[in-house]
């Protein structure tokens, strides 16, 4: 049986230490490691748990469902839509080494959540022809709302926040018990 997937994207500042230390963590492997990226991938509870090179160390990067097919992330496209929430679509675009059908919505803090199928693996990290539309690259102006709903190619870029910039959230660790 099918079932939706929940995604959390890290940014980390040493990719190798990072590895190593969510390796002794998770208790496996990473199944994909790239030189900017690497991905774990867990069946129970299902997590994908991407690590990505760059950004505000010890923050999210952003936060996604993937779906098991393009019908269910349709589905979802179209009930978000009808709720009012601003998009920002994706169809068949490559981002972190994987080809992917998308789409890019914002919670009422910024934070931004992309809800996608993967398609295949890809080679390359982006197709991208600009450095803004890079992979997960941070907005940089304020947005419309209009502009908000159109069809970009960066992955993490703002889809729906009309904050001029998106605010990492930043995971702290609290004192244990015991």
């Amino acid at each position: 049986m099918s079932h939706n997937t929940f995604h959390v994207a890290l940014s980390v500042t040493d990719l190798p230490t990072a590895i190593d230390q969510y390796r002794k963590i998770l208790g496996m492997e990473p199944a994909k490691v790239k030189p900017d990226y690497a991905k774990f991938e867990l069946a129970d509870p299902p997590v994908i748990l991407s690590l990505n090179l760059g950004g505000e160390p010890g923050t999210v990067s952003h936060l996604g469902i993937r779906y098991p097919g393009t019908g269910e992330v349709a589905t979802e496209l179209v009930r978000t839509k009808a709720q009012g929430v601003a998009v920002r679509e994706q169809p068949g675009t490559t981002c972190c080494y994987a080809k992917a059908d998308k789409f890019w919505v914002h919670d009422a803090d910024g934070l931004g959540w992309e809800m996608y199928t993967l398609l295949e693996d890809a080679e390359v990290h982006t197709i991208a022809s600009t450095p803004e539309q890079t992979c997960c690259a941070q907005p940089t102006t304020q947005q419309t709302a209009a502009q908000s709903q159109a069809p970009a190619s960066s992955c993490c870029a703002s889809t729906g926040s009309l904050q001029a910039e998106s605010q990492p959230v930043q995971i702290q660790a609290k004192k244990s018990c015991g």
